[in-house]
């Protein structure tokens, strides 16, 4: 990790994380934090889907549909560049968040 490292407590769907990231990635990483909370609690809320970790799964794949469909668009649009780093660092900071959350998870099934 790029600066110095800080640990980060995070709420995710009414639980409590602890997650490591780079100083400078702190912003990056809460933005991240939101939009992955926003989502789960979407999820839950519409009733369709049981078990945090089920949740969580739909969420990624949900986020990680979008990002592959902005890059399409850019792709047809002449060739508008995304922030690829910034993307592959946001889901990475997404995918630690995650792997956090479900570590602590006992099989629901």
């Amino acid at each position: 990790m790029a600066g110095n490292s800080l640990q980060l407590d995070v709420t995710i769907l009414g639980r409590d994380y602890r997650v490591a990231c780079a100083e400078d990635e702190k912003a990056d990483l809460l933005e991240a934090v939101a939009l992955l909370d926003q989502r789960m609690r979407e999820i839950r809320d519409k009733g369709r889907t049981a078990g945090i970790d089920r949740i969580a799964v739909m969420a990624a794949l949900n986020i990680a549909n979008e990002l592959l469909r902005e890059r399409k668009d850019a792709s047809r649009a002449g060739g508008a560049a995304i922030d690829a780093a910034g993307a592959r660092r946001r889901i990475r900071d997404m995918g630690e968040a995650i792997d956090e959350a479900l570590a602590g998870q006992s099989k629901l099934f």
